[in-house]
């Protein structure tokens, strides 16, 4: 990596950093109240471009991980207690868009669906990229003042911004899982590079 864009890495993790742990209070929080880093449209235009690349590099790596995986090992899990490779994909497509709906009001893709539990892999290609768009057109859907309220998540109350993240990491956590699967199975997974 060259020096320059090390530098500028490190300085744009500092202002991230700076600008995620403005979570104390809705109305400092929202645009034109208090002395919050969000000072208005500026701010969480920003804000909306950087979910939305965040979110088109998750959808990356995960076609990248399903689509390594044989359709004949869909079913595949490591013990009984486990899911299999095509439940825990079902599971991050319910809840991700499940959590996003009801925290913001937003219509559920999935409401009235019910998914099979085992799902072929051109089913479990098909209802990620529902997901994927159905959380970009969150993303761009809602107001400022949502993007920057508060709402309940595990007993915390978080901003609605943050809580994007939080679905992101709860992607990562089976991702990381299904990762495990492709090696169990003989298949070497690709690296992955950037965030």
């Amino acid at each position: 990596m060259k020096r320059t864009r090390f530098v500028k890495n490190m300085f744009s993790l500092s202002l991230f950093a700076l600008f995620g742990c403005q979570t104390e209070n809705r109305e400092k929080a929202l645009p034109g109240k208090g002395t919050s880093s969000f000072t208005g449209r500026e701010t969480t235009a920003t804000l909306r471009k950087e979910l939305t690349a965040a979110w088109l590099r998750s959808e990356k790596m995960t076609l990248t991980n399903v689509n390594q995986m044989p359709p004949e090992f869909f079913k595949f899990k490591y013990t009984d207690e486990a899911m299999t490779f095509s439940e825990q994909w079902r599971h991050c497509v319910i809840y991700t868009c499940g959590q996003l709906a009801s925290r913001t009001n937003l219509e559920n893709p999935y409401d009235g669906i019910k998914l099979p539990v085992q799902m072929p892999k051109t089913a479990v290609i098909r209802e990620l990229k529902i997901m994927y768009a159905f959380v970009r057109r969150s993303i761009e859907a809602l107001s400022d003042e949502n993007l920057l309220s508060n709402c309940d998540f595990l007993g915390e109350s978080i901003p609605v911004w943050r809580l994007f993240y939080a679905m992101e990491n709860h992607i990562i956590h089976h991702r990381g899982q299904c990762i495990v699967y492709l090696r169990l199975n003989g298949i070497v997974p690709k690296g992955y590079y950037g965030w």
